[in-house]
């Protein structure tokens, strides 16, 4: 069989965009060469910045030949519909075959398609997937019709087999196949021609081109952590900048060189992200200082005097880098400094000019509920109310930094050292840097108590924001990554052990939402503020009371906002409710990936006290462990059973048997040792649940397999004798009682 080998050479391709190529170009031909009728073996691509490359092994030379019958109309049919059969077969009338059956007879079409040789397949395949490959961004040149990432010089097609190898002949807007190729733009121009794919890698690799852009990270890292071993140093790990590095360089020689000295008193993540972002170096951190203290490019060329020419160009441009970088960081010290007794005050200022959304108010009003309500979960989570408030005041400050306008992923980060500059206590500064954490399923959850109030005071008030405005995801589309934010409530809440009423904290911060979206919309100044600010009781005393006064004074609101906020307020619980199923949505995703079942999820969703998300998890984890033992799913077939006889008499006598069983009117030894692990497990798992030691309650329920499974294989439930059934209908409920009170099993599947 065959082997077929690609090669799409163009100008450069933006290196973000070739892993993506690799794998269109791959699927878009396989795809069409199966379709077309050939097999292969393998298939593997490749790409270097000038090309795109693919390789099929084991290709079939030619297609099968294929026979197809299809049934058409009645031969008595009217001609119209005749005539459209023949239309979808190509066929003419005398050459559909005519069988006998009950109706008479049917016009059959055979359709005999003969086999195609590869070579014309390969070349249809191909230029469809050039023609319309999904490039993010493409271009024509000269005159031409052809769309191509970058100026498209030449195609490589190339069948090859033991006896010797053969161009297959196609041409795409002028460019024509052919065998040769073209190694490193510097080190080795100039075309020359292969005969298969190992030669085509061997001479590549002889013209300076490393093919496999695995094969060039490994070099590159590995060259990278060899120059900063010499010196004593380490280099910093980034494993994206790595993949982009690579596919920028076909020939990659990492040279390292030295930060000067005027820069090395720049937060490490300063220097680390303006070296990454401008100049796509990898940065090198002395260990015995922790400093970022030089850095490592990546050549594209084998220079002649080591690299010391390309250094001393890069060198001076990162210093023009750095100065600005370094401006920024000494300009924010002065301004986050300037004012002892309001540490970043002009920047506070200025965020009230900074529109969060337009029906949420401003940056400096959303500053405000978050540090409201951060005071709130403070005392939940173990920090002090003052320097959550504080802390919650002040993390976002930094979004006016000349720093964090510079790099924005550094907001957050710049923060910390500018609260740790102004003097302020450290878990203010840690809370700046840590509220927008997690941010993802691998980010690090915050644990100071501090950083914990204000992170959750961020992301609920985001959530019950734009629930208050009824801008809820939809399919896949969360512009406001709503979805991240509950995910890193969740994990904000499990990863400290954190207890509250989720529902009645969200309606609390609903309701200031629903504040923030009628300022400034026909209220007098401050009339809000000033109906809230004496409020008392427990959280959801406090949030009714301000939906009280909402609805009061409703002709505050514009007619646009009434309209928005009108289902909030009419019924400001049925929304809470609806962000607290979307926040069971996303826990039955986080707790599916920790290998726990969606029905155990359920089962324990069930329950009362769901919106404590610390107690859920904990009754799904006991929950899941028991269902895994040898007594939880026999168990479990003992309760099912139980509630199913059960309900059934409940339903046909018109009564429920709840009102106790005797043990007195038992028949049986089995029923009698029933009533008494009853008694012993009820006795067990009162105070288990009470301490929420749901595997100790579980254990307790495991004791009553056995006695079960004896009552139900001697006892007849529905004994001739209605005292005695009555009876035993009354245990069975107590059986349903007892493991009810775990978790509602009736929702377990098996």
């Amino acid at each position: 069989m065959p082997d077929l080998l690609i090669e799409l050479f163009s100008e450069e391709i933006p290196a973000r965009m070739q892993a993506r190529a690799r794998e269109d170009l791959k699927s878009l031909v396989t795809n069409g060469l199966v379709e077309a009728g050939l097999t292969y073996a393998s298939a593997g691509a490749f790409s270097t910045p000038r090309r795109l490359t693919l390789t099929i092994e084991g290709l079939t030379a030619e297609s099968r030949p294929v026979r197809e019958e299809r049934k058409g109309p009645s031969a008595t049919a009217p001609a119209a519909a005749i005539e459209g059969f023949l239309r979808s077969t190509g066929l003419t009338l005398d050459q559909l075959e005519r069988r006998a059956d009950k109706k008479g007879e049917t016009l059959y079409a055979v359709i005999e398609k003969p086999g195609r040789a590869a070579p014309a397949i390969i070349a249809e395949v191909l230029e469809a997937a050039i023609r319309n490959f999904p490039w993010p961004k493409s271009m024509r040149w000269g005159a031409g019709a052809l769309r191509w990432v970058r100026p498209l010089h030449s195609i490589l097609c190339l069948l090859s087999d033991e006896s010797g190898s053969a161009v297959v002949p196609m041409s795409v807007d002028g460019i024509a196949s052919g065998n040769t190729t073209e190694g490193h733009r510097f080190l080795s121009p100039g075309r020359f021609a292969v005969t298969g794919f190992d030669d085509y890698a061997m001479k590549l690799k002889r013209a300076h081109v490393v093919l496999d852009s695995a094969e060039r990270e490994a070099a590159i890292w590995q060259g990278a952590q060899n120059l900063a071993f010499a010196a004593g140093m380490d280099v910093v790990e980034d494993k994206g900048l790595l993949a982009e590095v690579a596919g920028l360089v076909e020939w990659p020689v990492p040279l390292m060189g030295r930060i000067a000295e005027d820069f090395l008193h720049l937060p490490p993540e300063v220097l680390q992200t303006s070296m990454k972002e401008h100049q796509k170096f990898f940065s090198v951190k002395n260990p015995k200082t922790g400093r970022i203290e030089g850095f490592v490019t990546v050549a594209n060329t084998q220079p002649a005097d080591h690299g010391a020419t390309i250094l001393k160009g890069n060198q001076k441009v990162l210093a023009a880098r750095l100065s600005d970088a370094r401006f920024f960081y000494e300009n924010d010290l002065r301004v986050a400094k300037a004012n002892p007794s309001e540490p970043m005050g002009e920047w506070l200022d200025g965020l009230k000019s900074v529109t969060f959304h337009n029906k949420l108010g401003s940056q400096a009003d959303r500053i405000a509920r978050i540090a409201a309500l951060a005071r709130e979960i403070a005392p939940l989570v173990g920090a002090d109310a003052d320097l959550a408030e504080q802390a919650a005041n002040l993390a976002k400050a930094d979004l006016r930094s000349s720093m964090v306008g510079e790099f924005p992923e550094l907001q957050g980060l710049m923060g910390m050292y500018y609260a740790r500059a102004a003097g302020l206590p450290d878990a203010v500064a840690l809370a700046a840097r840590d509220h927008y954490s997690p941010l993802g399923p691998s980010d690090a959850v915050p644990t100071d108590p501090v950083s914990v109030a204000v992170a959750l005071a961020d992301k609920i008030d985001t959530l019950t924001g734009f629930w208050a405005i009824d801008e809820k995801p939809t399919g896949s589309k969360d512009p406001f990554a709503l979805r991240r934010a509950a995910l890193g409530v969740i994990r904000l809440v499990l990863g400290n052990g954190v207890r509250f009423d989720l529902a009645s904290t969200m309606l609390l911060a609903l309701s200031r939402n629903i504040i923030a979206v009628g300022e400034g919309h026909g209220a007098p100044a401050g009339f809000w503020q000033s109906s809230i600010k004496d409020l008392t009781g427990s959280v959801a005393a406090r949030a009714g009371a301000i939906f009280a006064a909402i609805a009061e004074h409703y002709q505050y609101f514009r007619d646009d906002i009434r309209a928005t906020i009108s289902a909030t307020v009419e019924n400001p619980d049925s929304r809470t409710s609806d962000l607290l199923a979307f926040f069971h949505d996303r826990l039955k995703v986080f707790l599916k990936d920790q290998g726990i079942r969606h029905d155990v999820i359920d089962a324990c969703l069930a329950m009362p006290g769901n919106d404590d998300l610390t107690l859920l998890v904990k009754r799904a984890e006991a929950l899941a462990a028991f269902l895994k033992t040898e007594d939880g799913p026999n168990l479990l077939q003992g309760y099912k059973r139980a509630n199913t006889l059960l309900t059934q008499a409940e339903q046909k006598d018109g009564v429920e048997y709840s009102f106790g069983a005797d043990p007195k009117f038992a028949e049986t030894d089995e029923e009698r040792a029933l009533f008494a692990a009853l008694d012993k497990a009820e006795a067990a798992i009162t105070p288990a649940m009470a301490a929420e030691d749901f595997p100790a309650a579980m254990a307790a329920m495991a004791a009553l397999r056995a006695p079960i499974d004896a009552f139900f294989t001697a006892v007849q439930v529905n004994s001739d004798n209605q005292i005695v059934r009555r009876n035993r209908l009354n245990l069975l409920h107590r059986i349903r009682a007892i493991c009810s009170g775990v978790a509602d099993l009736t929702r377990i599947e098996g």
